[in-house]
């Protein structure tokens, strides 16, 4: 086969190869051109919602090209080249607790794709990162479609110029809910994307294969929403959207320094990532667990003990999770989100932890480690000895 368009045959090809590279669903996308009605409105809107600030403080999705234009406003902003965009989708459902579901006391939660490792011949875990386990799978499609095909291609797990989840809809991978994920009728929200952009165009009578809208009235995700970062509506069909900067996951995975204080309540024991908004949607009460080498549950991030996090010094910190997601946020980061949790916990139990770290920063010696108390964590520890010691 040396095909030159997205055929018939070379879309059941894609779904054979996805699937045996580990994938659970794929689809394929047209790019379209830039003067297209619908991409327009594509652009609009994302330069609506960066210019309200919903971006936060993600300096990469306001990158702007030498004209001024949103690098992510539209594919062939960034690669005029690109015809068409292979969508595949990962399912990380775990068979294990909600983030909602009784927990022992004083435990934190880890957002459930980052509890993911790779279990060794010894029998021990070692942290995987999905973007690395997502790329590889990536890598062997792409190989195999460059063998039968003259096209040009690039592999992105959340790495590339584009809005992946719009382009997931139009590949019919699923439909974006009002929690702002895609959803797949069979497989719920728990899907990790990976894209191949590539230079073959989609058959002009190939007909659209988007995804169709389920999520009718329904509104539970954004009612449970603790820091109402959601901004869609009751009605089917209506505006999806989300403002990033209250996220709990972009506030404890992405945002430096302070959070602000109106939010840290409301952030629960969260300390990296939030599955909230999933946990709460009908789709997902049924949606199969995930089997994939490289992608196991790491049962000790499963409703971690605070105490446990706290006390890890740099080099027990980078033992646990090098390699994992949790070693981009770093250390401080996570430190900074358990002493939040701990205020939000009530448990006087930790107030020997947060005074330690309240009254030593700057200085050398935090518990488990001699390094030096980040500001950021000790103002965090004041905010929840206080808030513990309010309680009383």
């Amino acid at each position: 086969m040396n095909a030159e368009t997205w055929t018939p045959e070379l879309r059941a090809w894609l779904d054979g190869s996805a699937r045996a590279a580990g994938f659970d669903a794929a689809g394929v996308a047209a790019v379209r051109p830039v003067e297209d009605e619908f991409a327009a409105q594509e652009a609009a809107r994302f330069a609506v919602w960066i210019a309200a600030g919903y971006a936060g403080e993600m300096e990469y999705l306001k990158r702007r090209d030498d004209a001024g234009a949103l690098v992510r406003s539209g594919l062939q902003v960034a690669m005029p080249w690109a015809r068409s965009v292979v969508v595949c989708a990962l399912n990380y459902n775990a068979a294990a607790p909600n983030s909602l579901d009784p927990a022992p006391p004083g435990t934190g939660w880890i957002a459930r794709y980052a509890w993911s490792g790779r279990t060794l011949e010894d029998g021990t875990q070692a942290a995987t990162d999905y973007h690395d386990e997502l790329l590889g799978r990536l890598r062997t499609i792409e190989e195999e479609l460059l063998a039968q095909t003259a096209c040009t291609t690039r592999c992105y797990v959340d790495t590339g110029p584009l809005v992946e989840r719009s382009f997931a809809q139009q590949a019919g991978v699923g439909w974006i809910g009002k929690n702002t994920c895609v959803l797949n009728q069979r497989l719920g929200s728990w899907l990790l994307l990976g894209v191949i952009v590539t230079s073959l165009p989609v058959e002009a009578e190939a007909p659209m294969l988007a995804a169709q809208d389920r999520c009718g009235t329904c509104t539970r995700c954004i009612d449970a929403c603790p820091t109402d970062a959601l901004l869609g509506s009751r009605d089917a069909g209506g505006a999806r959207g989300m403002d990033a900067s209250k996220c709990i996951a972009y506030l404890t995975i992405e945002k430096k320094g302070a959070i602000e204080e109106r939010l840290r309540e409301p952030m629960g024991r969260q300390v990296f990532g939030c599955d909230i908004c999933q946990d709460v949607c009908p789709w997902n009460r049924r949606a199969p667990a995930g089997t994939h080498a490289g992608m196991e549950t790491r049962a000790e991030l499963v409703n971690p003990a605070l105490e446990w996090l706290a006390t890890m010094d740099g080099r027990e910190f980078k033992r646990r999770f090098k390699g994992s997601p949790l070693e981009r946020t770093g250390r401080k980061r996570l430190l900074r989100n358990v002493a939040i949790a701990m205020g939000n916990s009530g448990a006087e139990r930790f107030l020997p932890q947060l005074d330690a770290w309240a009254e030593a920063s700057g200085a050398e010696g935090s518990a488990g480690g001699n390094a030096p108390i980040d500001p950021m964590v000790s103002e965090a520890a004041e905010w929840a000895r206080t808030r513990i010691r309010a309680k009383r």
